[in-house]
């Protein structure tokens, strides 16, 4: 959820041929300017006009985003998701104008989130309740009250979803996919349907918040032992399908300047165990939580002394579960890049069928060469050092200092691995994997830990964990 909204709104538009209209208003026009502009390109020198046609299209993406934005409600999480997920099939330019989007900070007026309520929870279990009109947050989808258990004192959130936009799902993805046909912005193949099927299937979890409310559960027992994180208690009689209501567990944001201004002994400290949550939903549960936003992290402060600092986690609507086809070889392919052991890495990557029956050996090599360079953090520092300049005196990575993404995009564009025409597109469930590490390593760096991630990883790729 968004900070504390500035204004109010009476409702979300969520009426199929208004956002319909709206969409299709916006696609006609962005694409006319597309057609128009890029015609006219054709006059342009020939060295530049490949530049010049990404600036185009830039600017009617960027343009694309503002109207998705103005309508509000799922269609723009849905665009955050096609921004997280859509590098494989969608022209960088549309996806760096769509990660311009953000939860709209404006929240429905409380007479209206009100009038939800009852119709969800009744009268006779609001009146129960002591719930303050002013959200917490709000987001693209739903908005937050904190609310009191009379009779207790208990304090819970209540997590309020806006009327009718699990209905309007369907309707808005529809328009998308219209939109994405009508600007031509990508190949409708059937690789591309698949991956759209993935983002329908992403959404609908989404607004279910009864699957939220058991994953909530779920992760709540899976941790009740390990006193480095908080999973806020469901409160079942305050839910329904509309709403969910949990413990209210107050806490910093990850990036809140009293957090970073943490001593570095306990960023390190929050930054391990965050590491080793990762690493626990891969190689342990084959179930995670696949939104890497910062929103769904807080940090408890305890005294620096004798109470640890907690992570809170929070909102457990992108929760999925892997199958096997995927996590078996992607556990392989993490162990193998930790081990540096050619022969495994290939094996893994057959399984998964990254490459064509043509694909080059170079473009194989250069394939393993970003595996390793990508599993740097978490590498065996006296085995295989990263450059000298990330390391500390105690041969701890310093995450900080590390450009690794830069150095990543730089070797893909210098080696055969970059090319897709050497490999087939990568499973769905192993996108979200691999956007699961790149979650952990922001988080690493905004914190700017100094650690050894192999005493973290290490356990989690034993021969033992593998076979199983």
């Amino acid at each position: 959820m968004s900070d504390k909204p500035k204004s109010t709104l009476k409702r979300v538009k969520t009426g199929a041929f208004e956002r319909r209209f709206s969409m299709a208003r916006a696609g006609f026009v962005a694409g006319t300017r597309l057609a128009a502009q890029s015609a006219g390109n054709m006059f342009s020198a020939k060295d530049q006009r490949a530049g010049k046609q990404k600036q185009i299209l830039s600017k009617q993406a960027h343009y694309l985003a503002d109207e998705i934005g103005k309508l509000k409600g799922s269609i723009v999480k849905i665009g955050q998701m096609m921004a997280l997920y859509g590098e494989h099939f969608l022209p960088v330019e549309v996806t760096e104008a769509l990660h311009t989007l953000e939860d709209d900070t404006a929240a429905l007026e409380w007479a209206t989130i009100h009038k939800e309520l009852v119709q969800e929870l009744g009268d006779d279990r609001l009146a129960l309740l002591n719930i303050e009109e002013t959200p917490l947050g709000a987001a693209s989808i739903g908005q937050v009250h904190k609310a009191t258990i009379i009779s207790s004192g208990e304090q819970i959130c209540l997590k309020v979803q806006y009327p009718g936009v699990a209905e309007a799902v369907d309707s808005d993805l529809s328009a998308v996919e219209t939109l994405l046909r009508v600007m031509k912005l990508v190949p409708i193949t059937e690789e591309f349907k698949a991956w759209f099927q993935e983002i329908r299937e992403m959404m609908h979890r989404e607004v279910d918040y009864d699957h939220e409310r058991e994953k909530t559960k779920l992760f709540r027992e899976r941790l009740k032992g390990d006193n480095r994180f908080v999973v806020p208690k469901v409160y079942d009689q305050f839910c329904s399908k509309r709403v969910v209501a949990t413990a209210y567990e107050p806490g910093l944001n990850i990036d809140a300047a009293d957090t970073k201004a943490l001593s570095q002994q306990r960023r390190n400290q929050i930054c391990s165990a965050a590491l080793d949550l990762c690493w626990k939903e891969v190689f342990e549960w084959g179930e995670m939580q696949t939104d890497p936003n910062f929103g769904n992290y807080f940090v408890q402060l305890g005294n620096g002394i004798d109470e640890i600092d907690k992570i809170v986690l929070l909102d457990f609507g992108a929760v999925r579960e892997f199958s096997d086809h995927t996590l078996i070889p992607g556990r392989k392919i993490v162990a193998a890049a930790y081990l540096h052991d050619d022969k495994m890495l290939l094996e893994a990557m057959d399984q998964l069928n990254l490459f064509r029956p043509n694909t080059p050996d170079d473009a194989r090599r250069g394939l393993l060469k970003l595996c390793y360079m990508a599993i740097e953090p978490f590498a065996d520092a006296e085995r295989f050092p990263p450059p000298s300049y990330l390391l500390n005196d105690k041969n701890e990575y310093i995450w900080g200092d590390s450009n690794l993404p830069a150095r990543l995009s730089m070797q893909a564009g210098l080696s055969a691995a970059g090319s897709n025409r050497h490999f087939t597109m990568p499973p769905r469930e192993l996108m979200f994997l691999v956007r699961k590490i790149m979650g952990a390593y922001t988080f690493m760096s905004v914190l700017k830990a100094e650690i050894r991630g192999s005493d973290i990883l290490a356990p989690y790729v034993a021969e033992p964990a593998l076979s199983e």
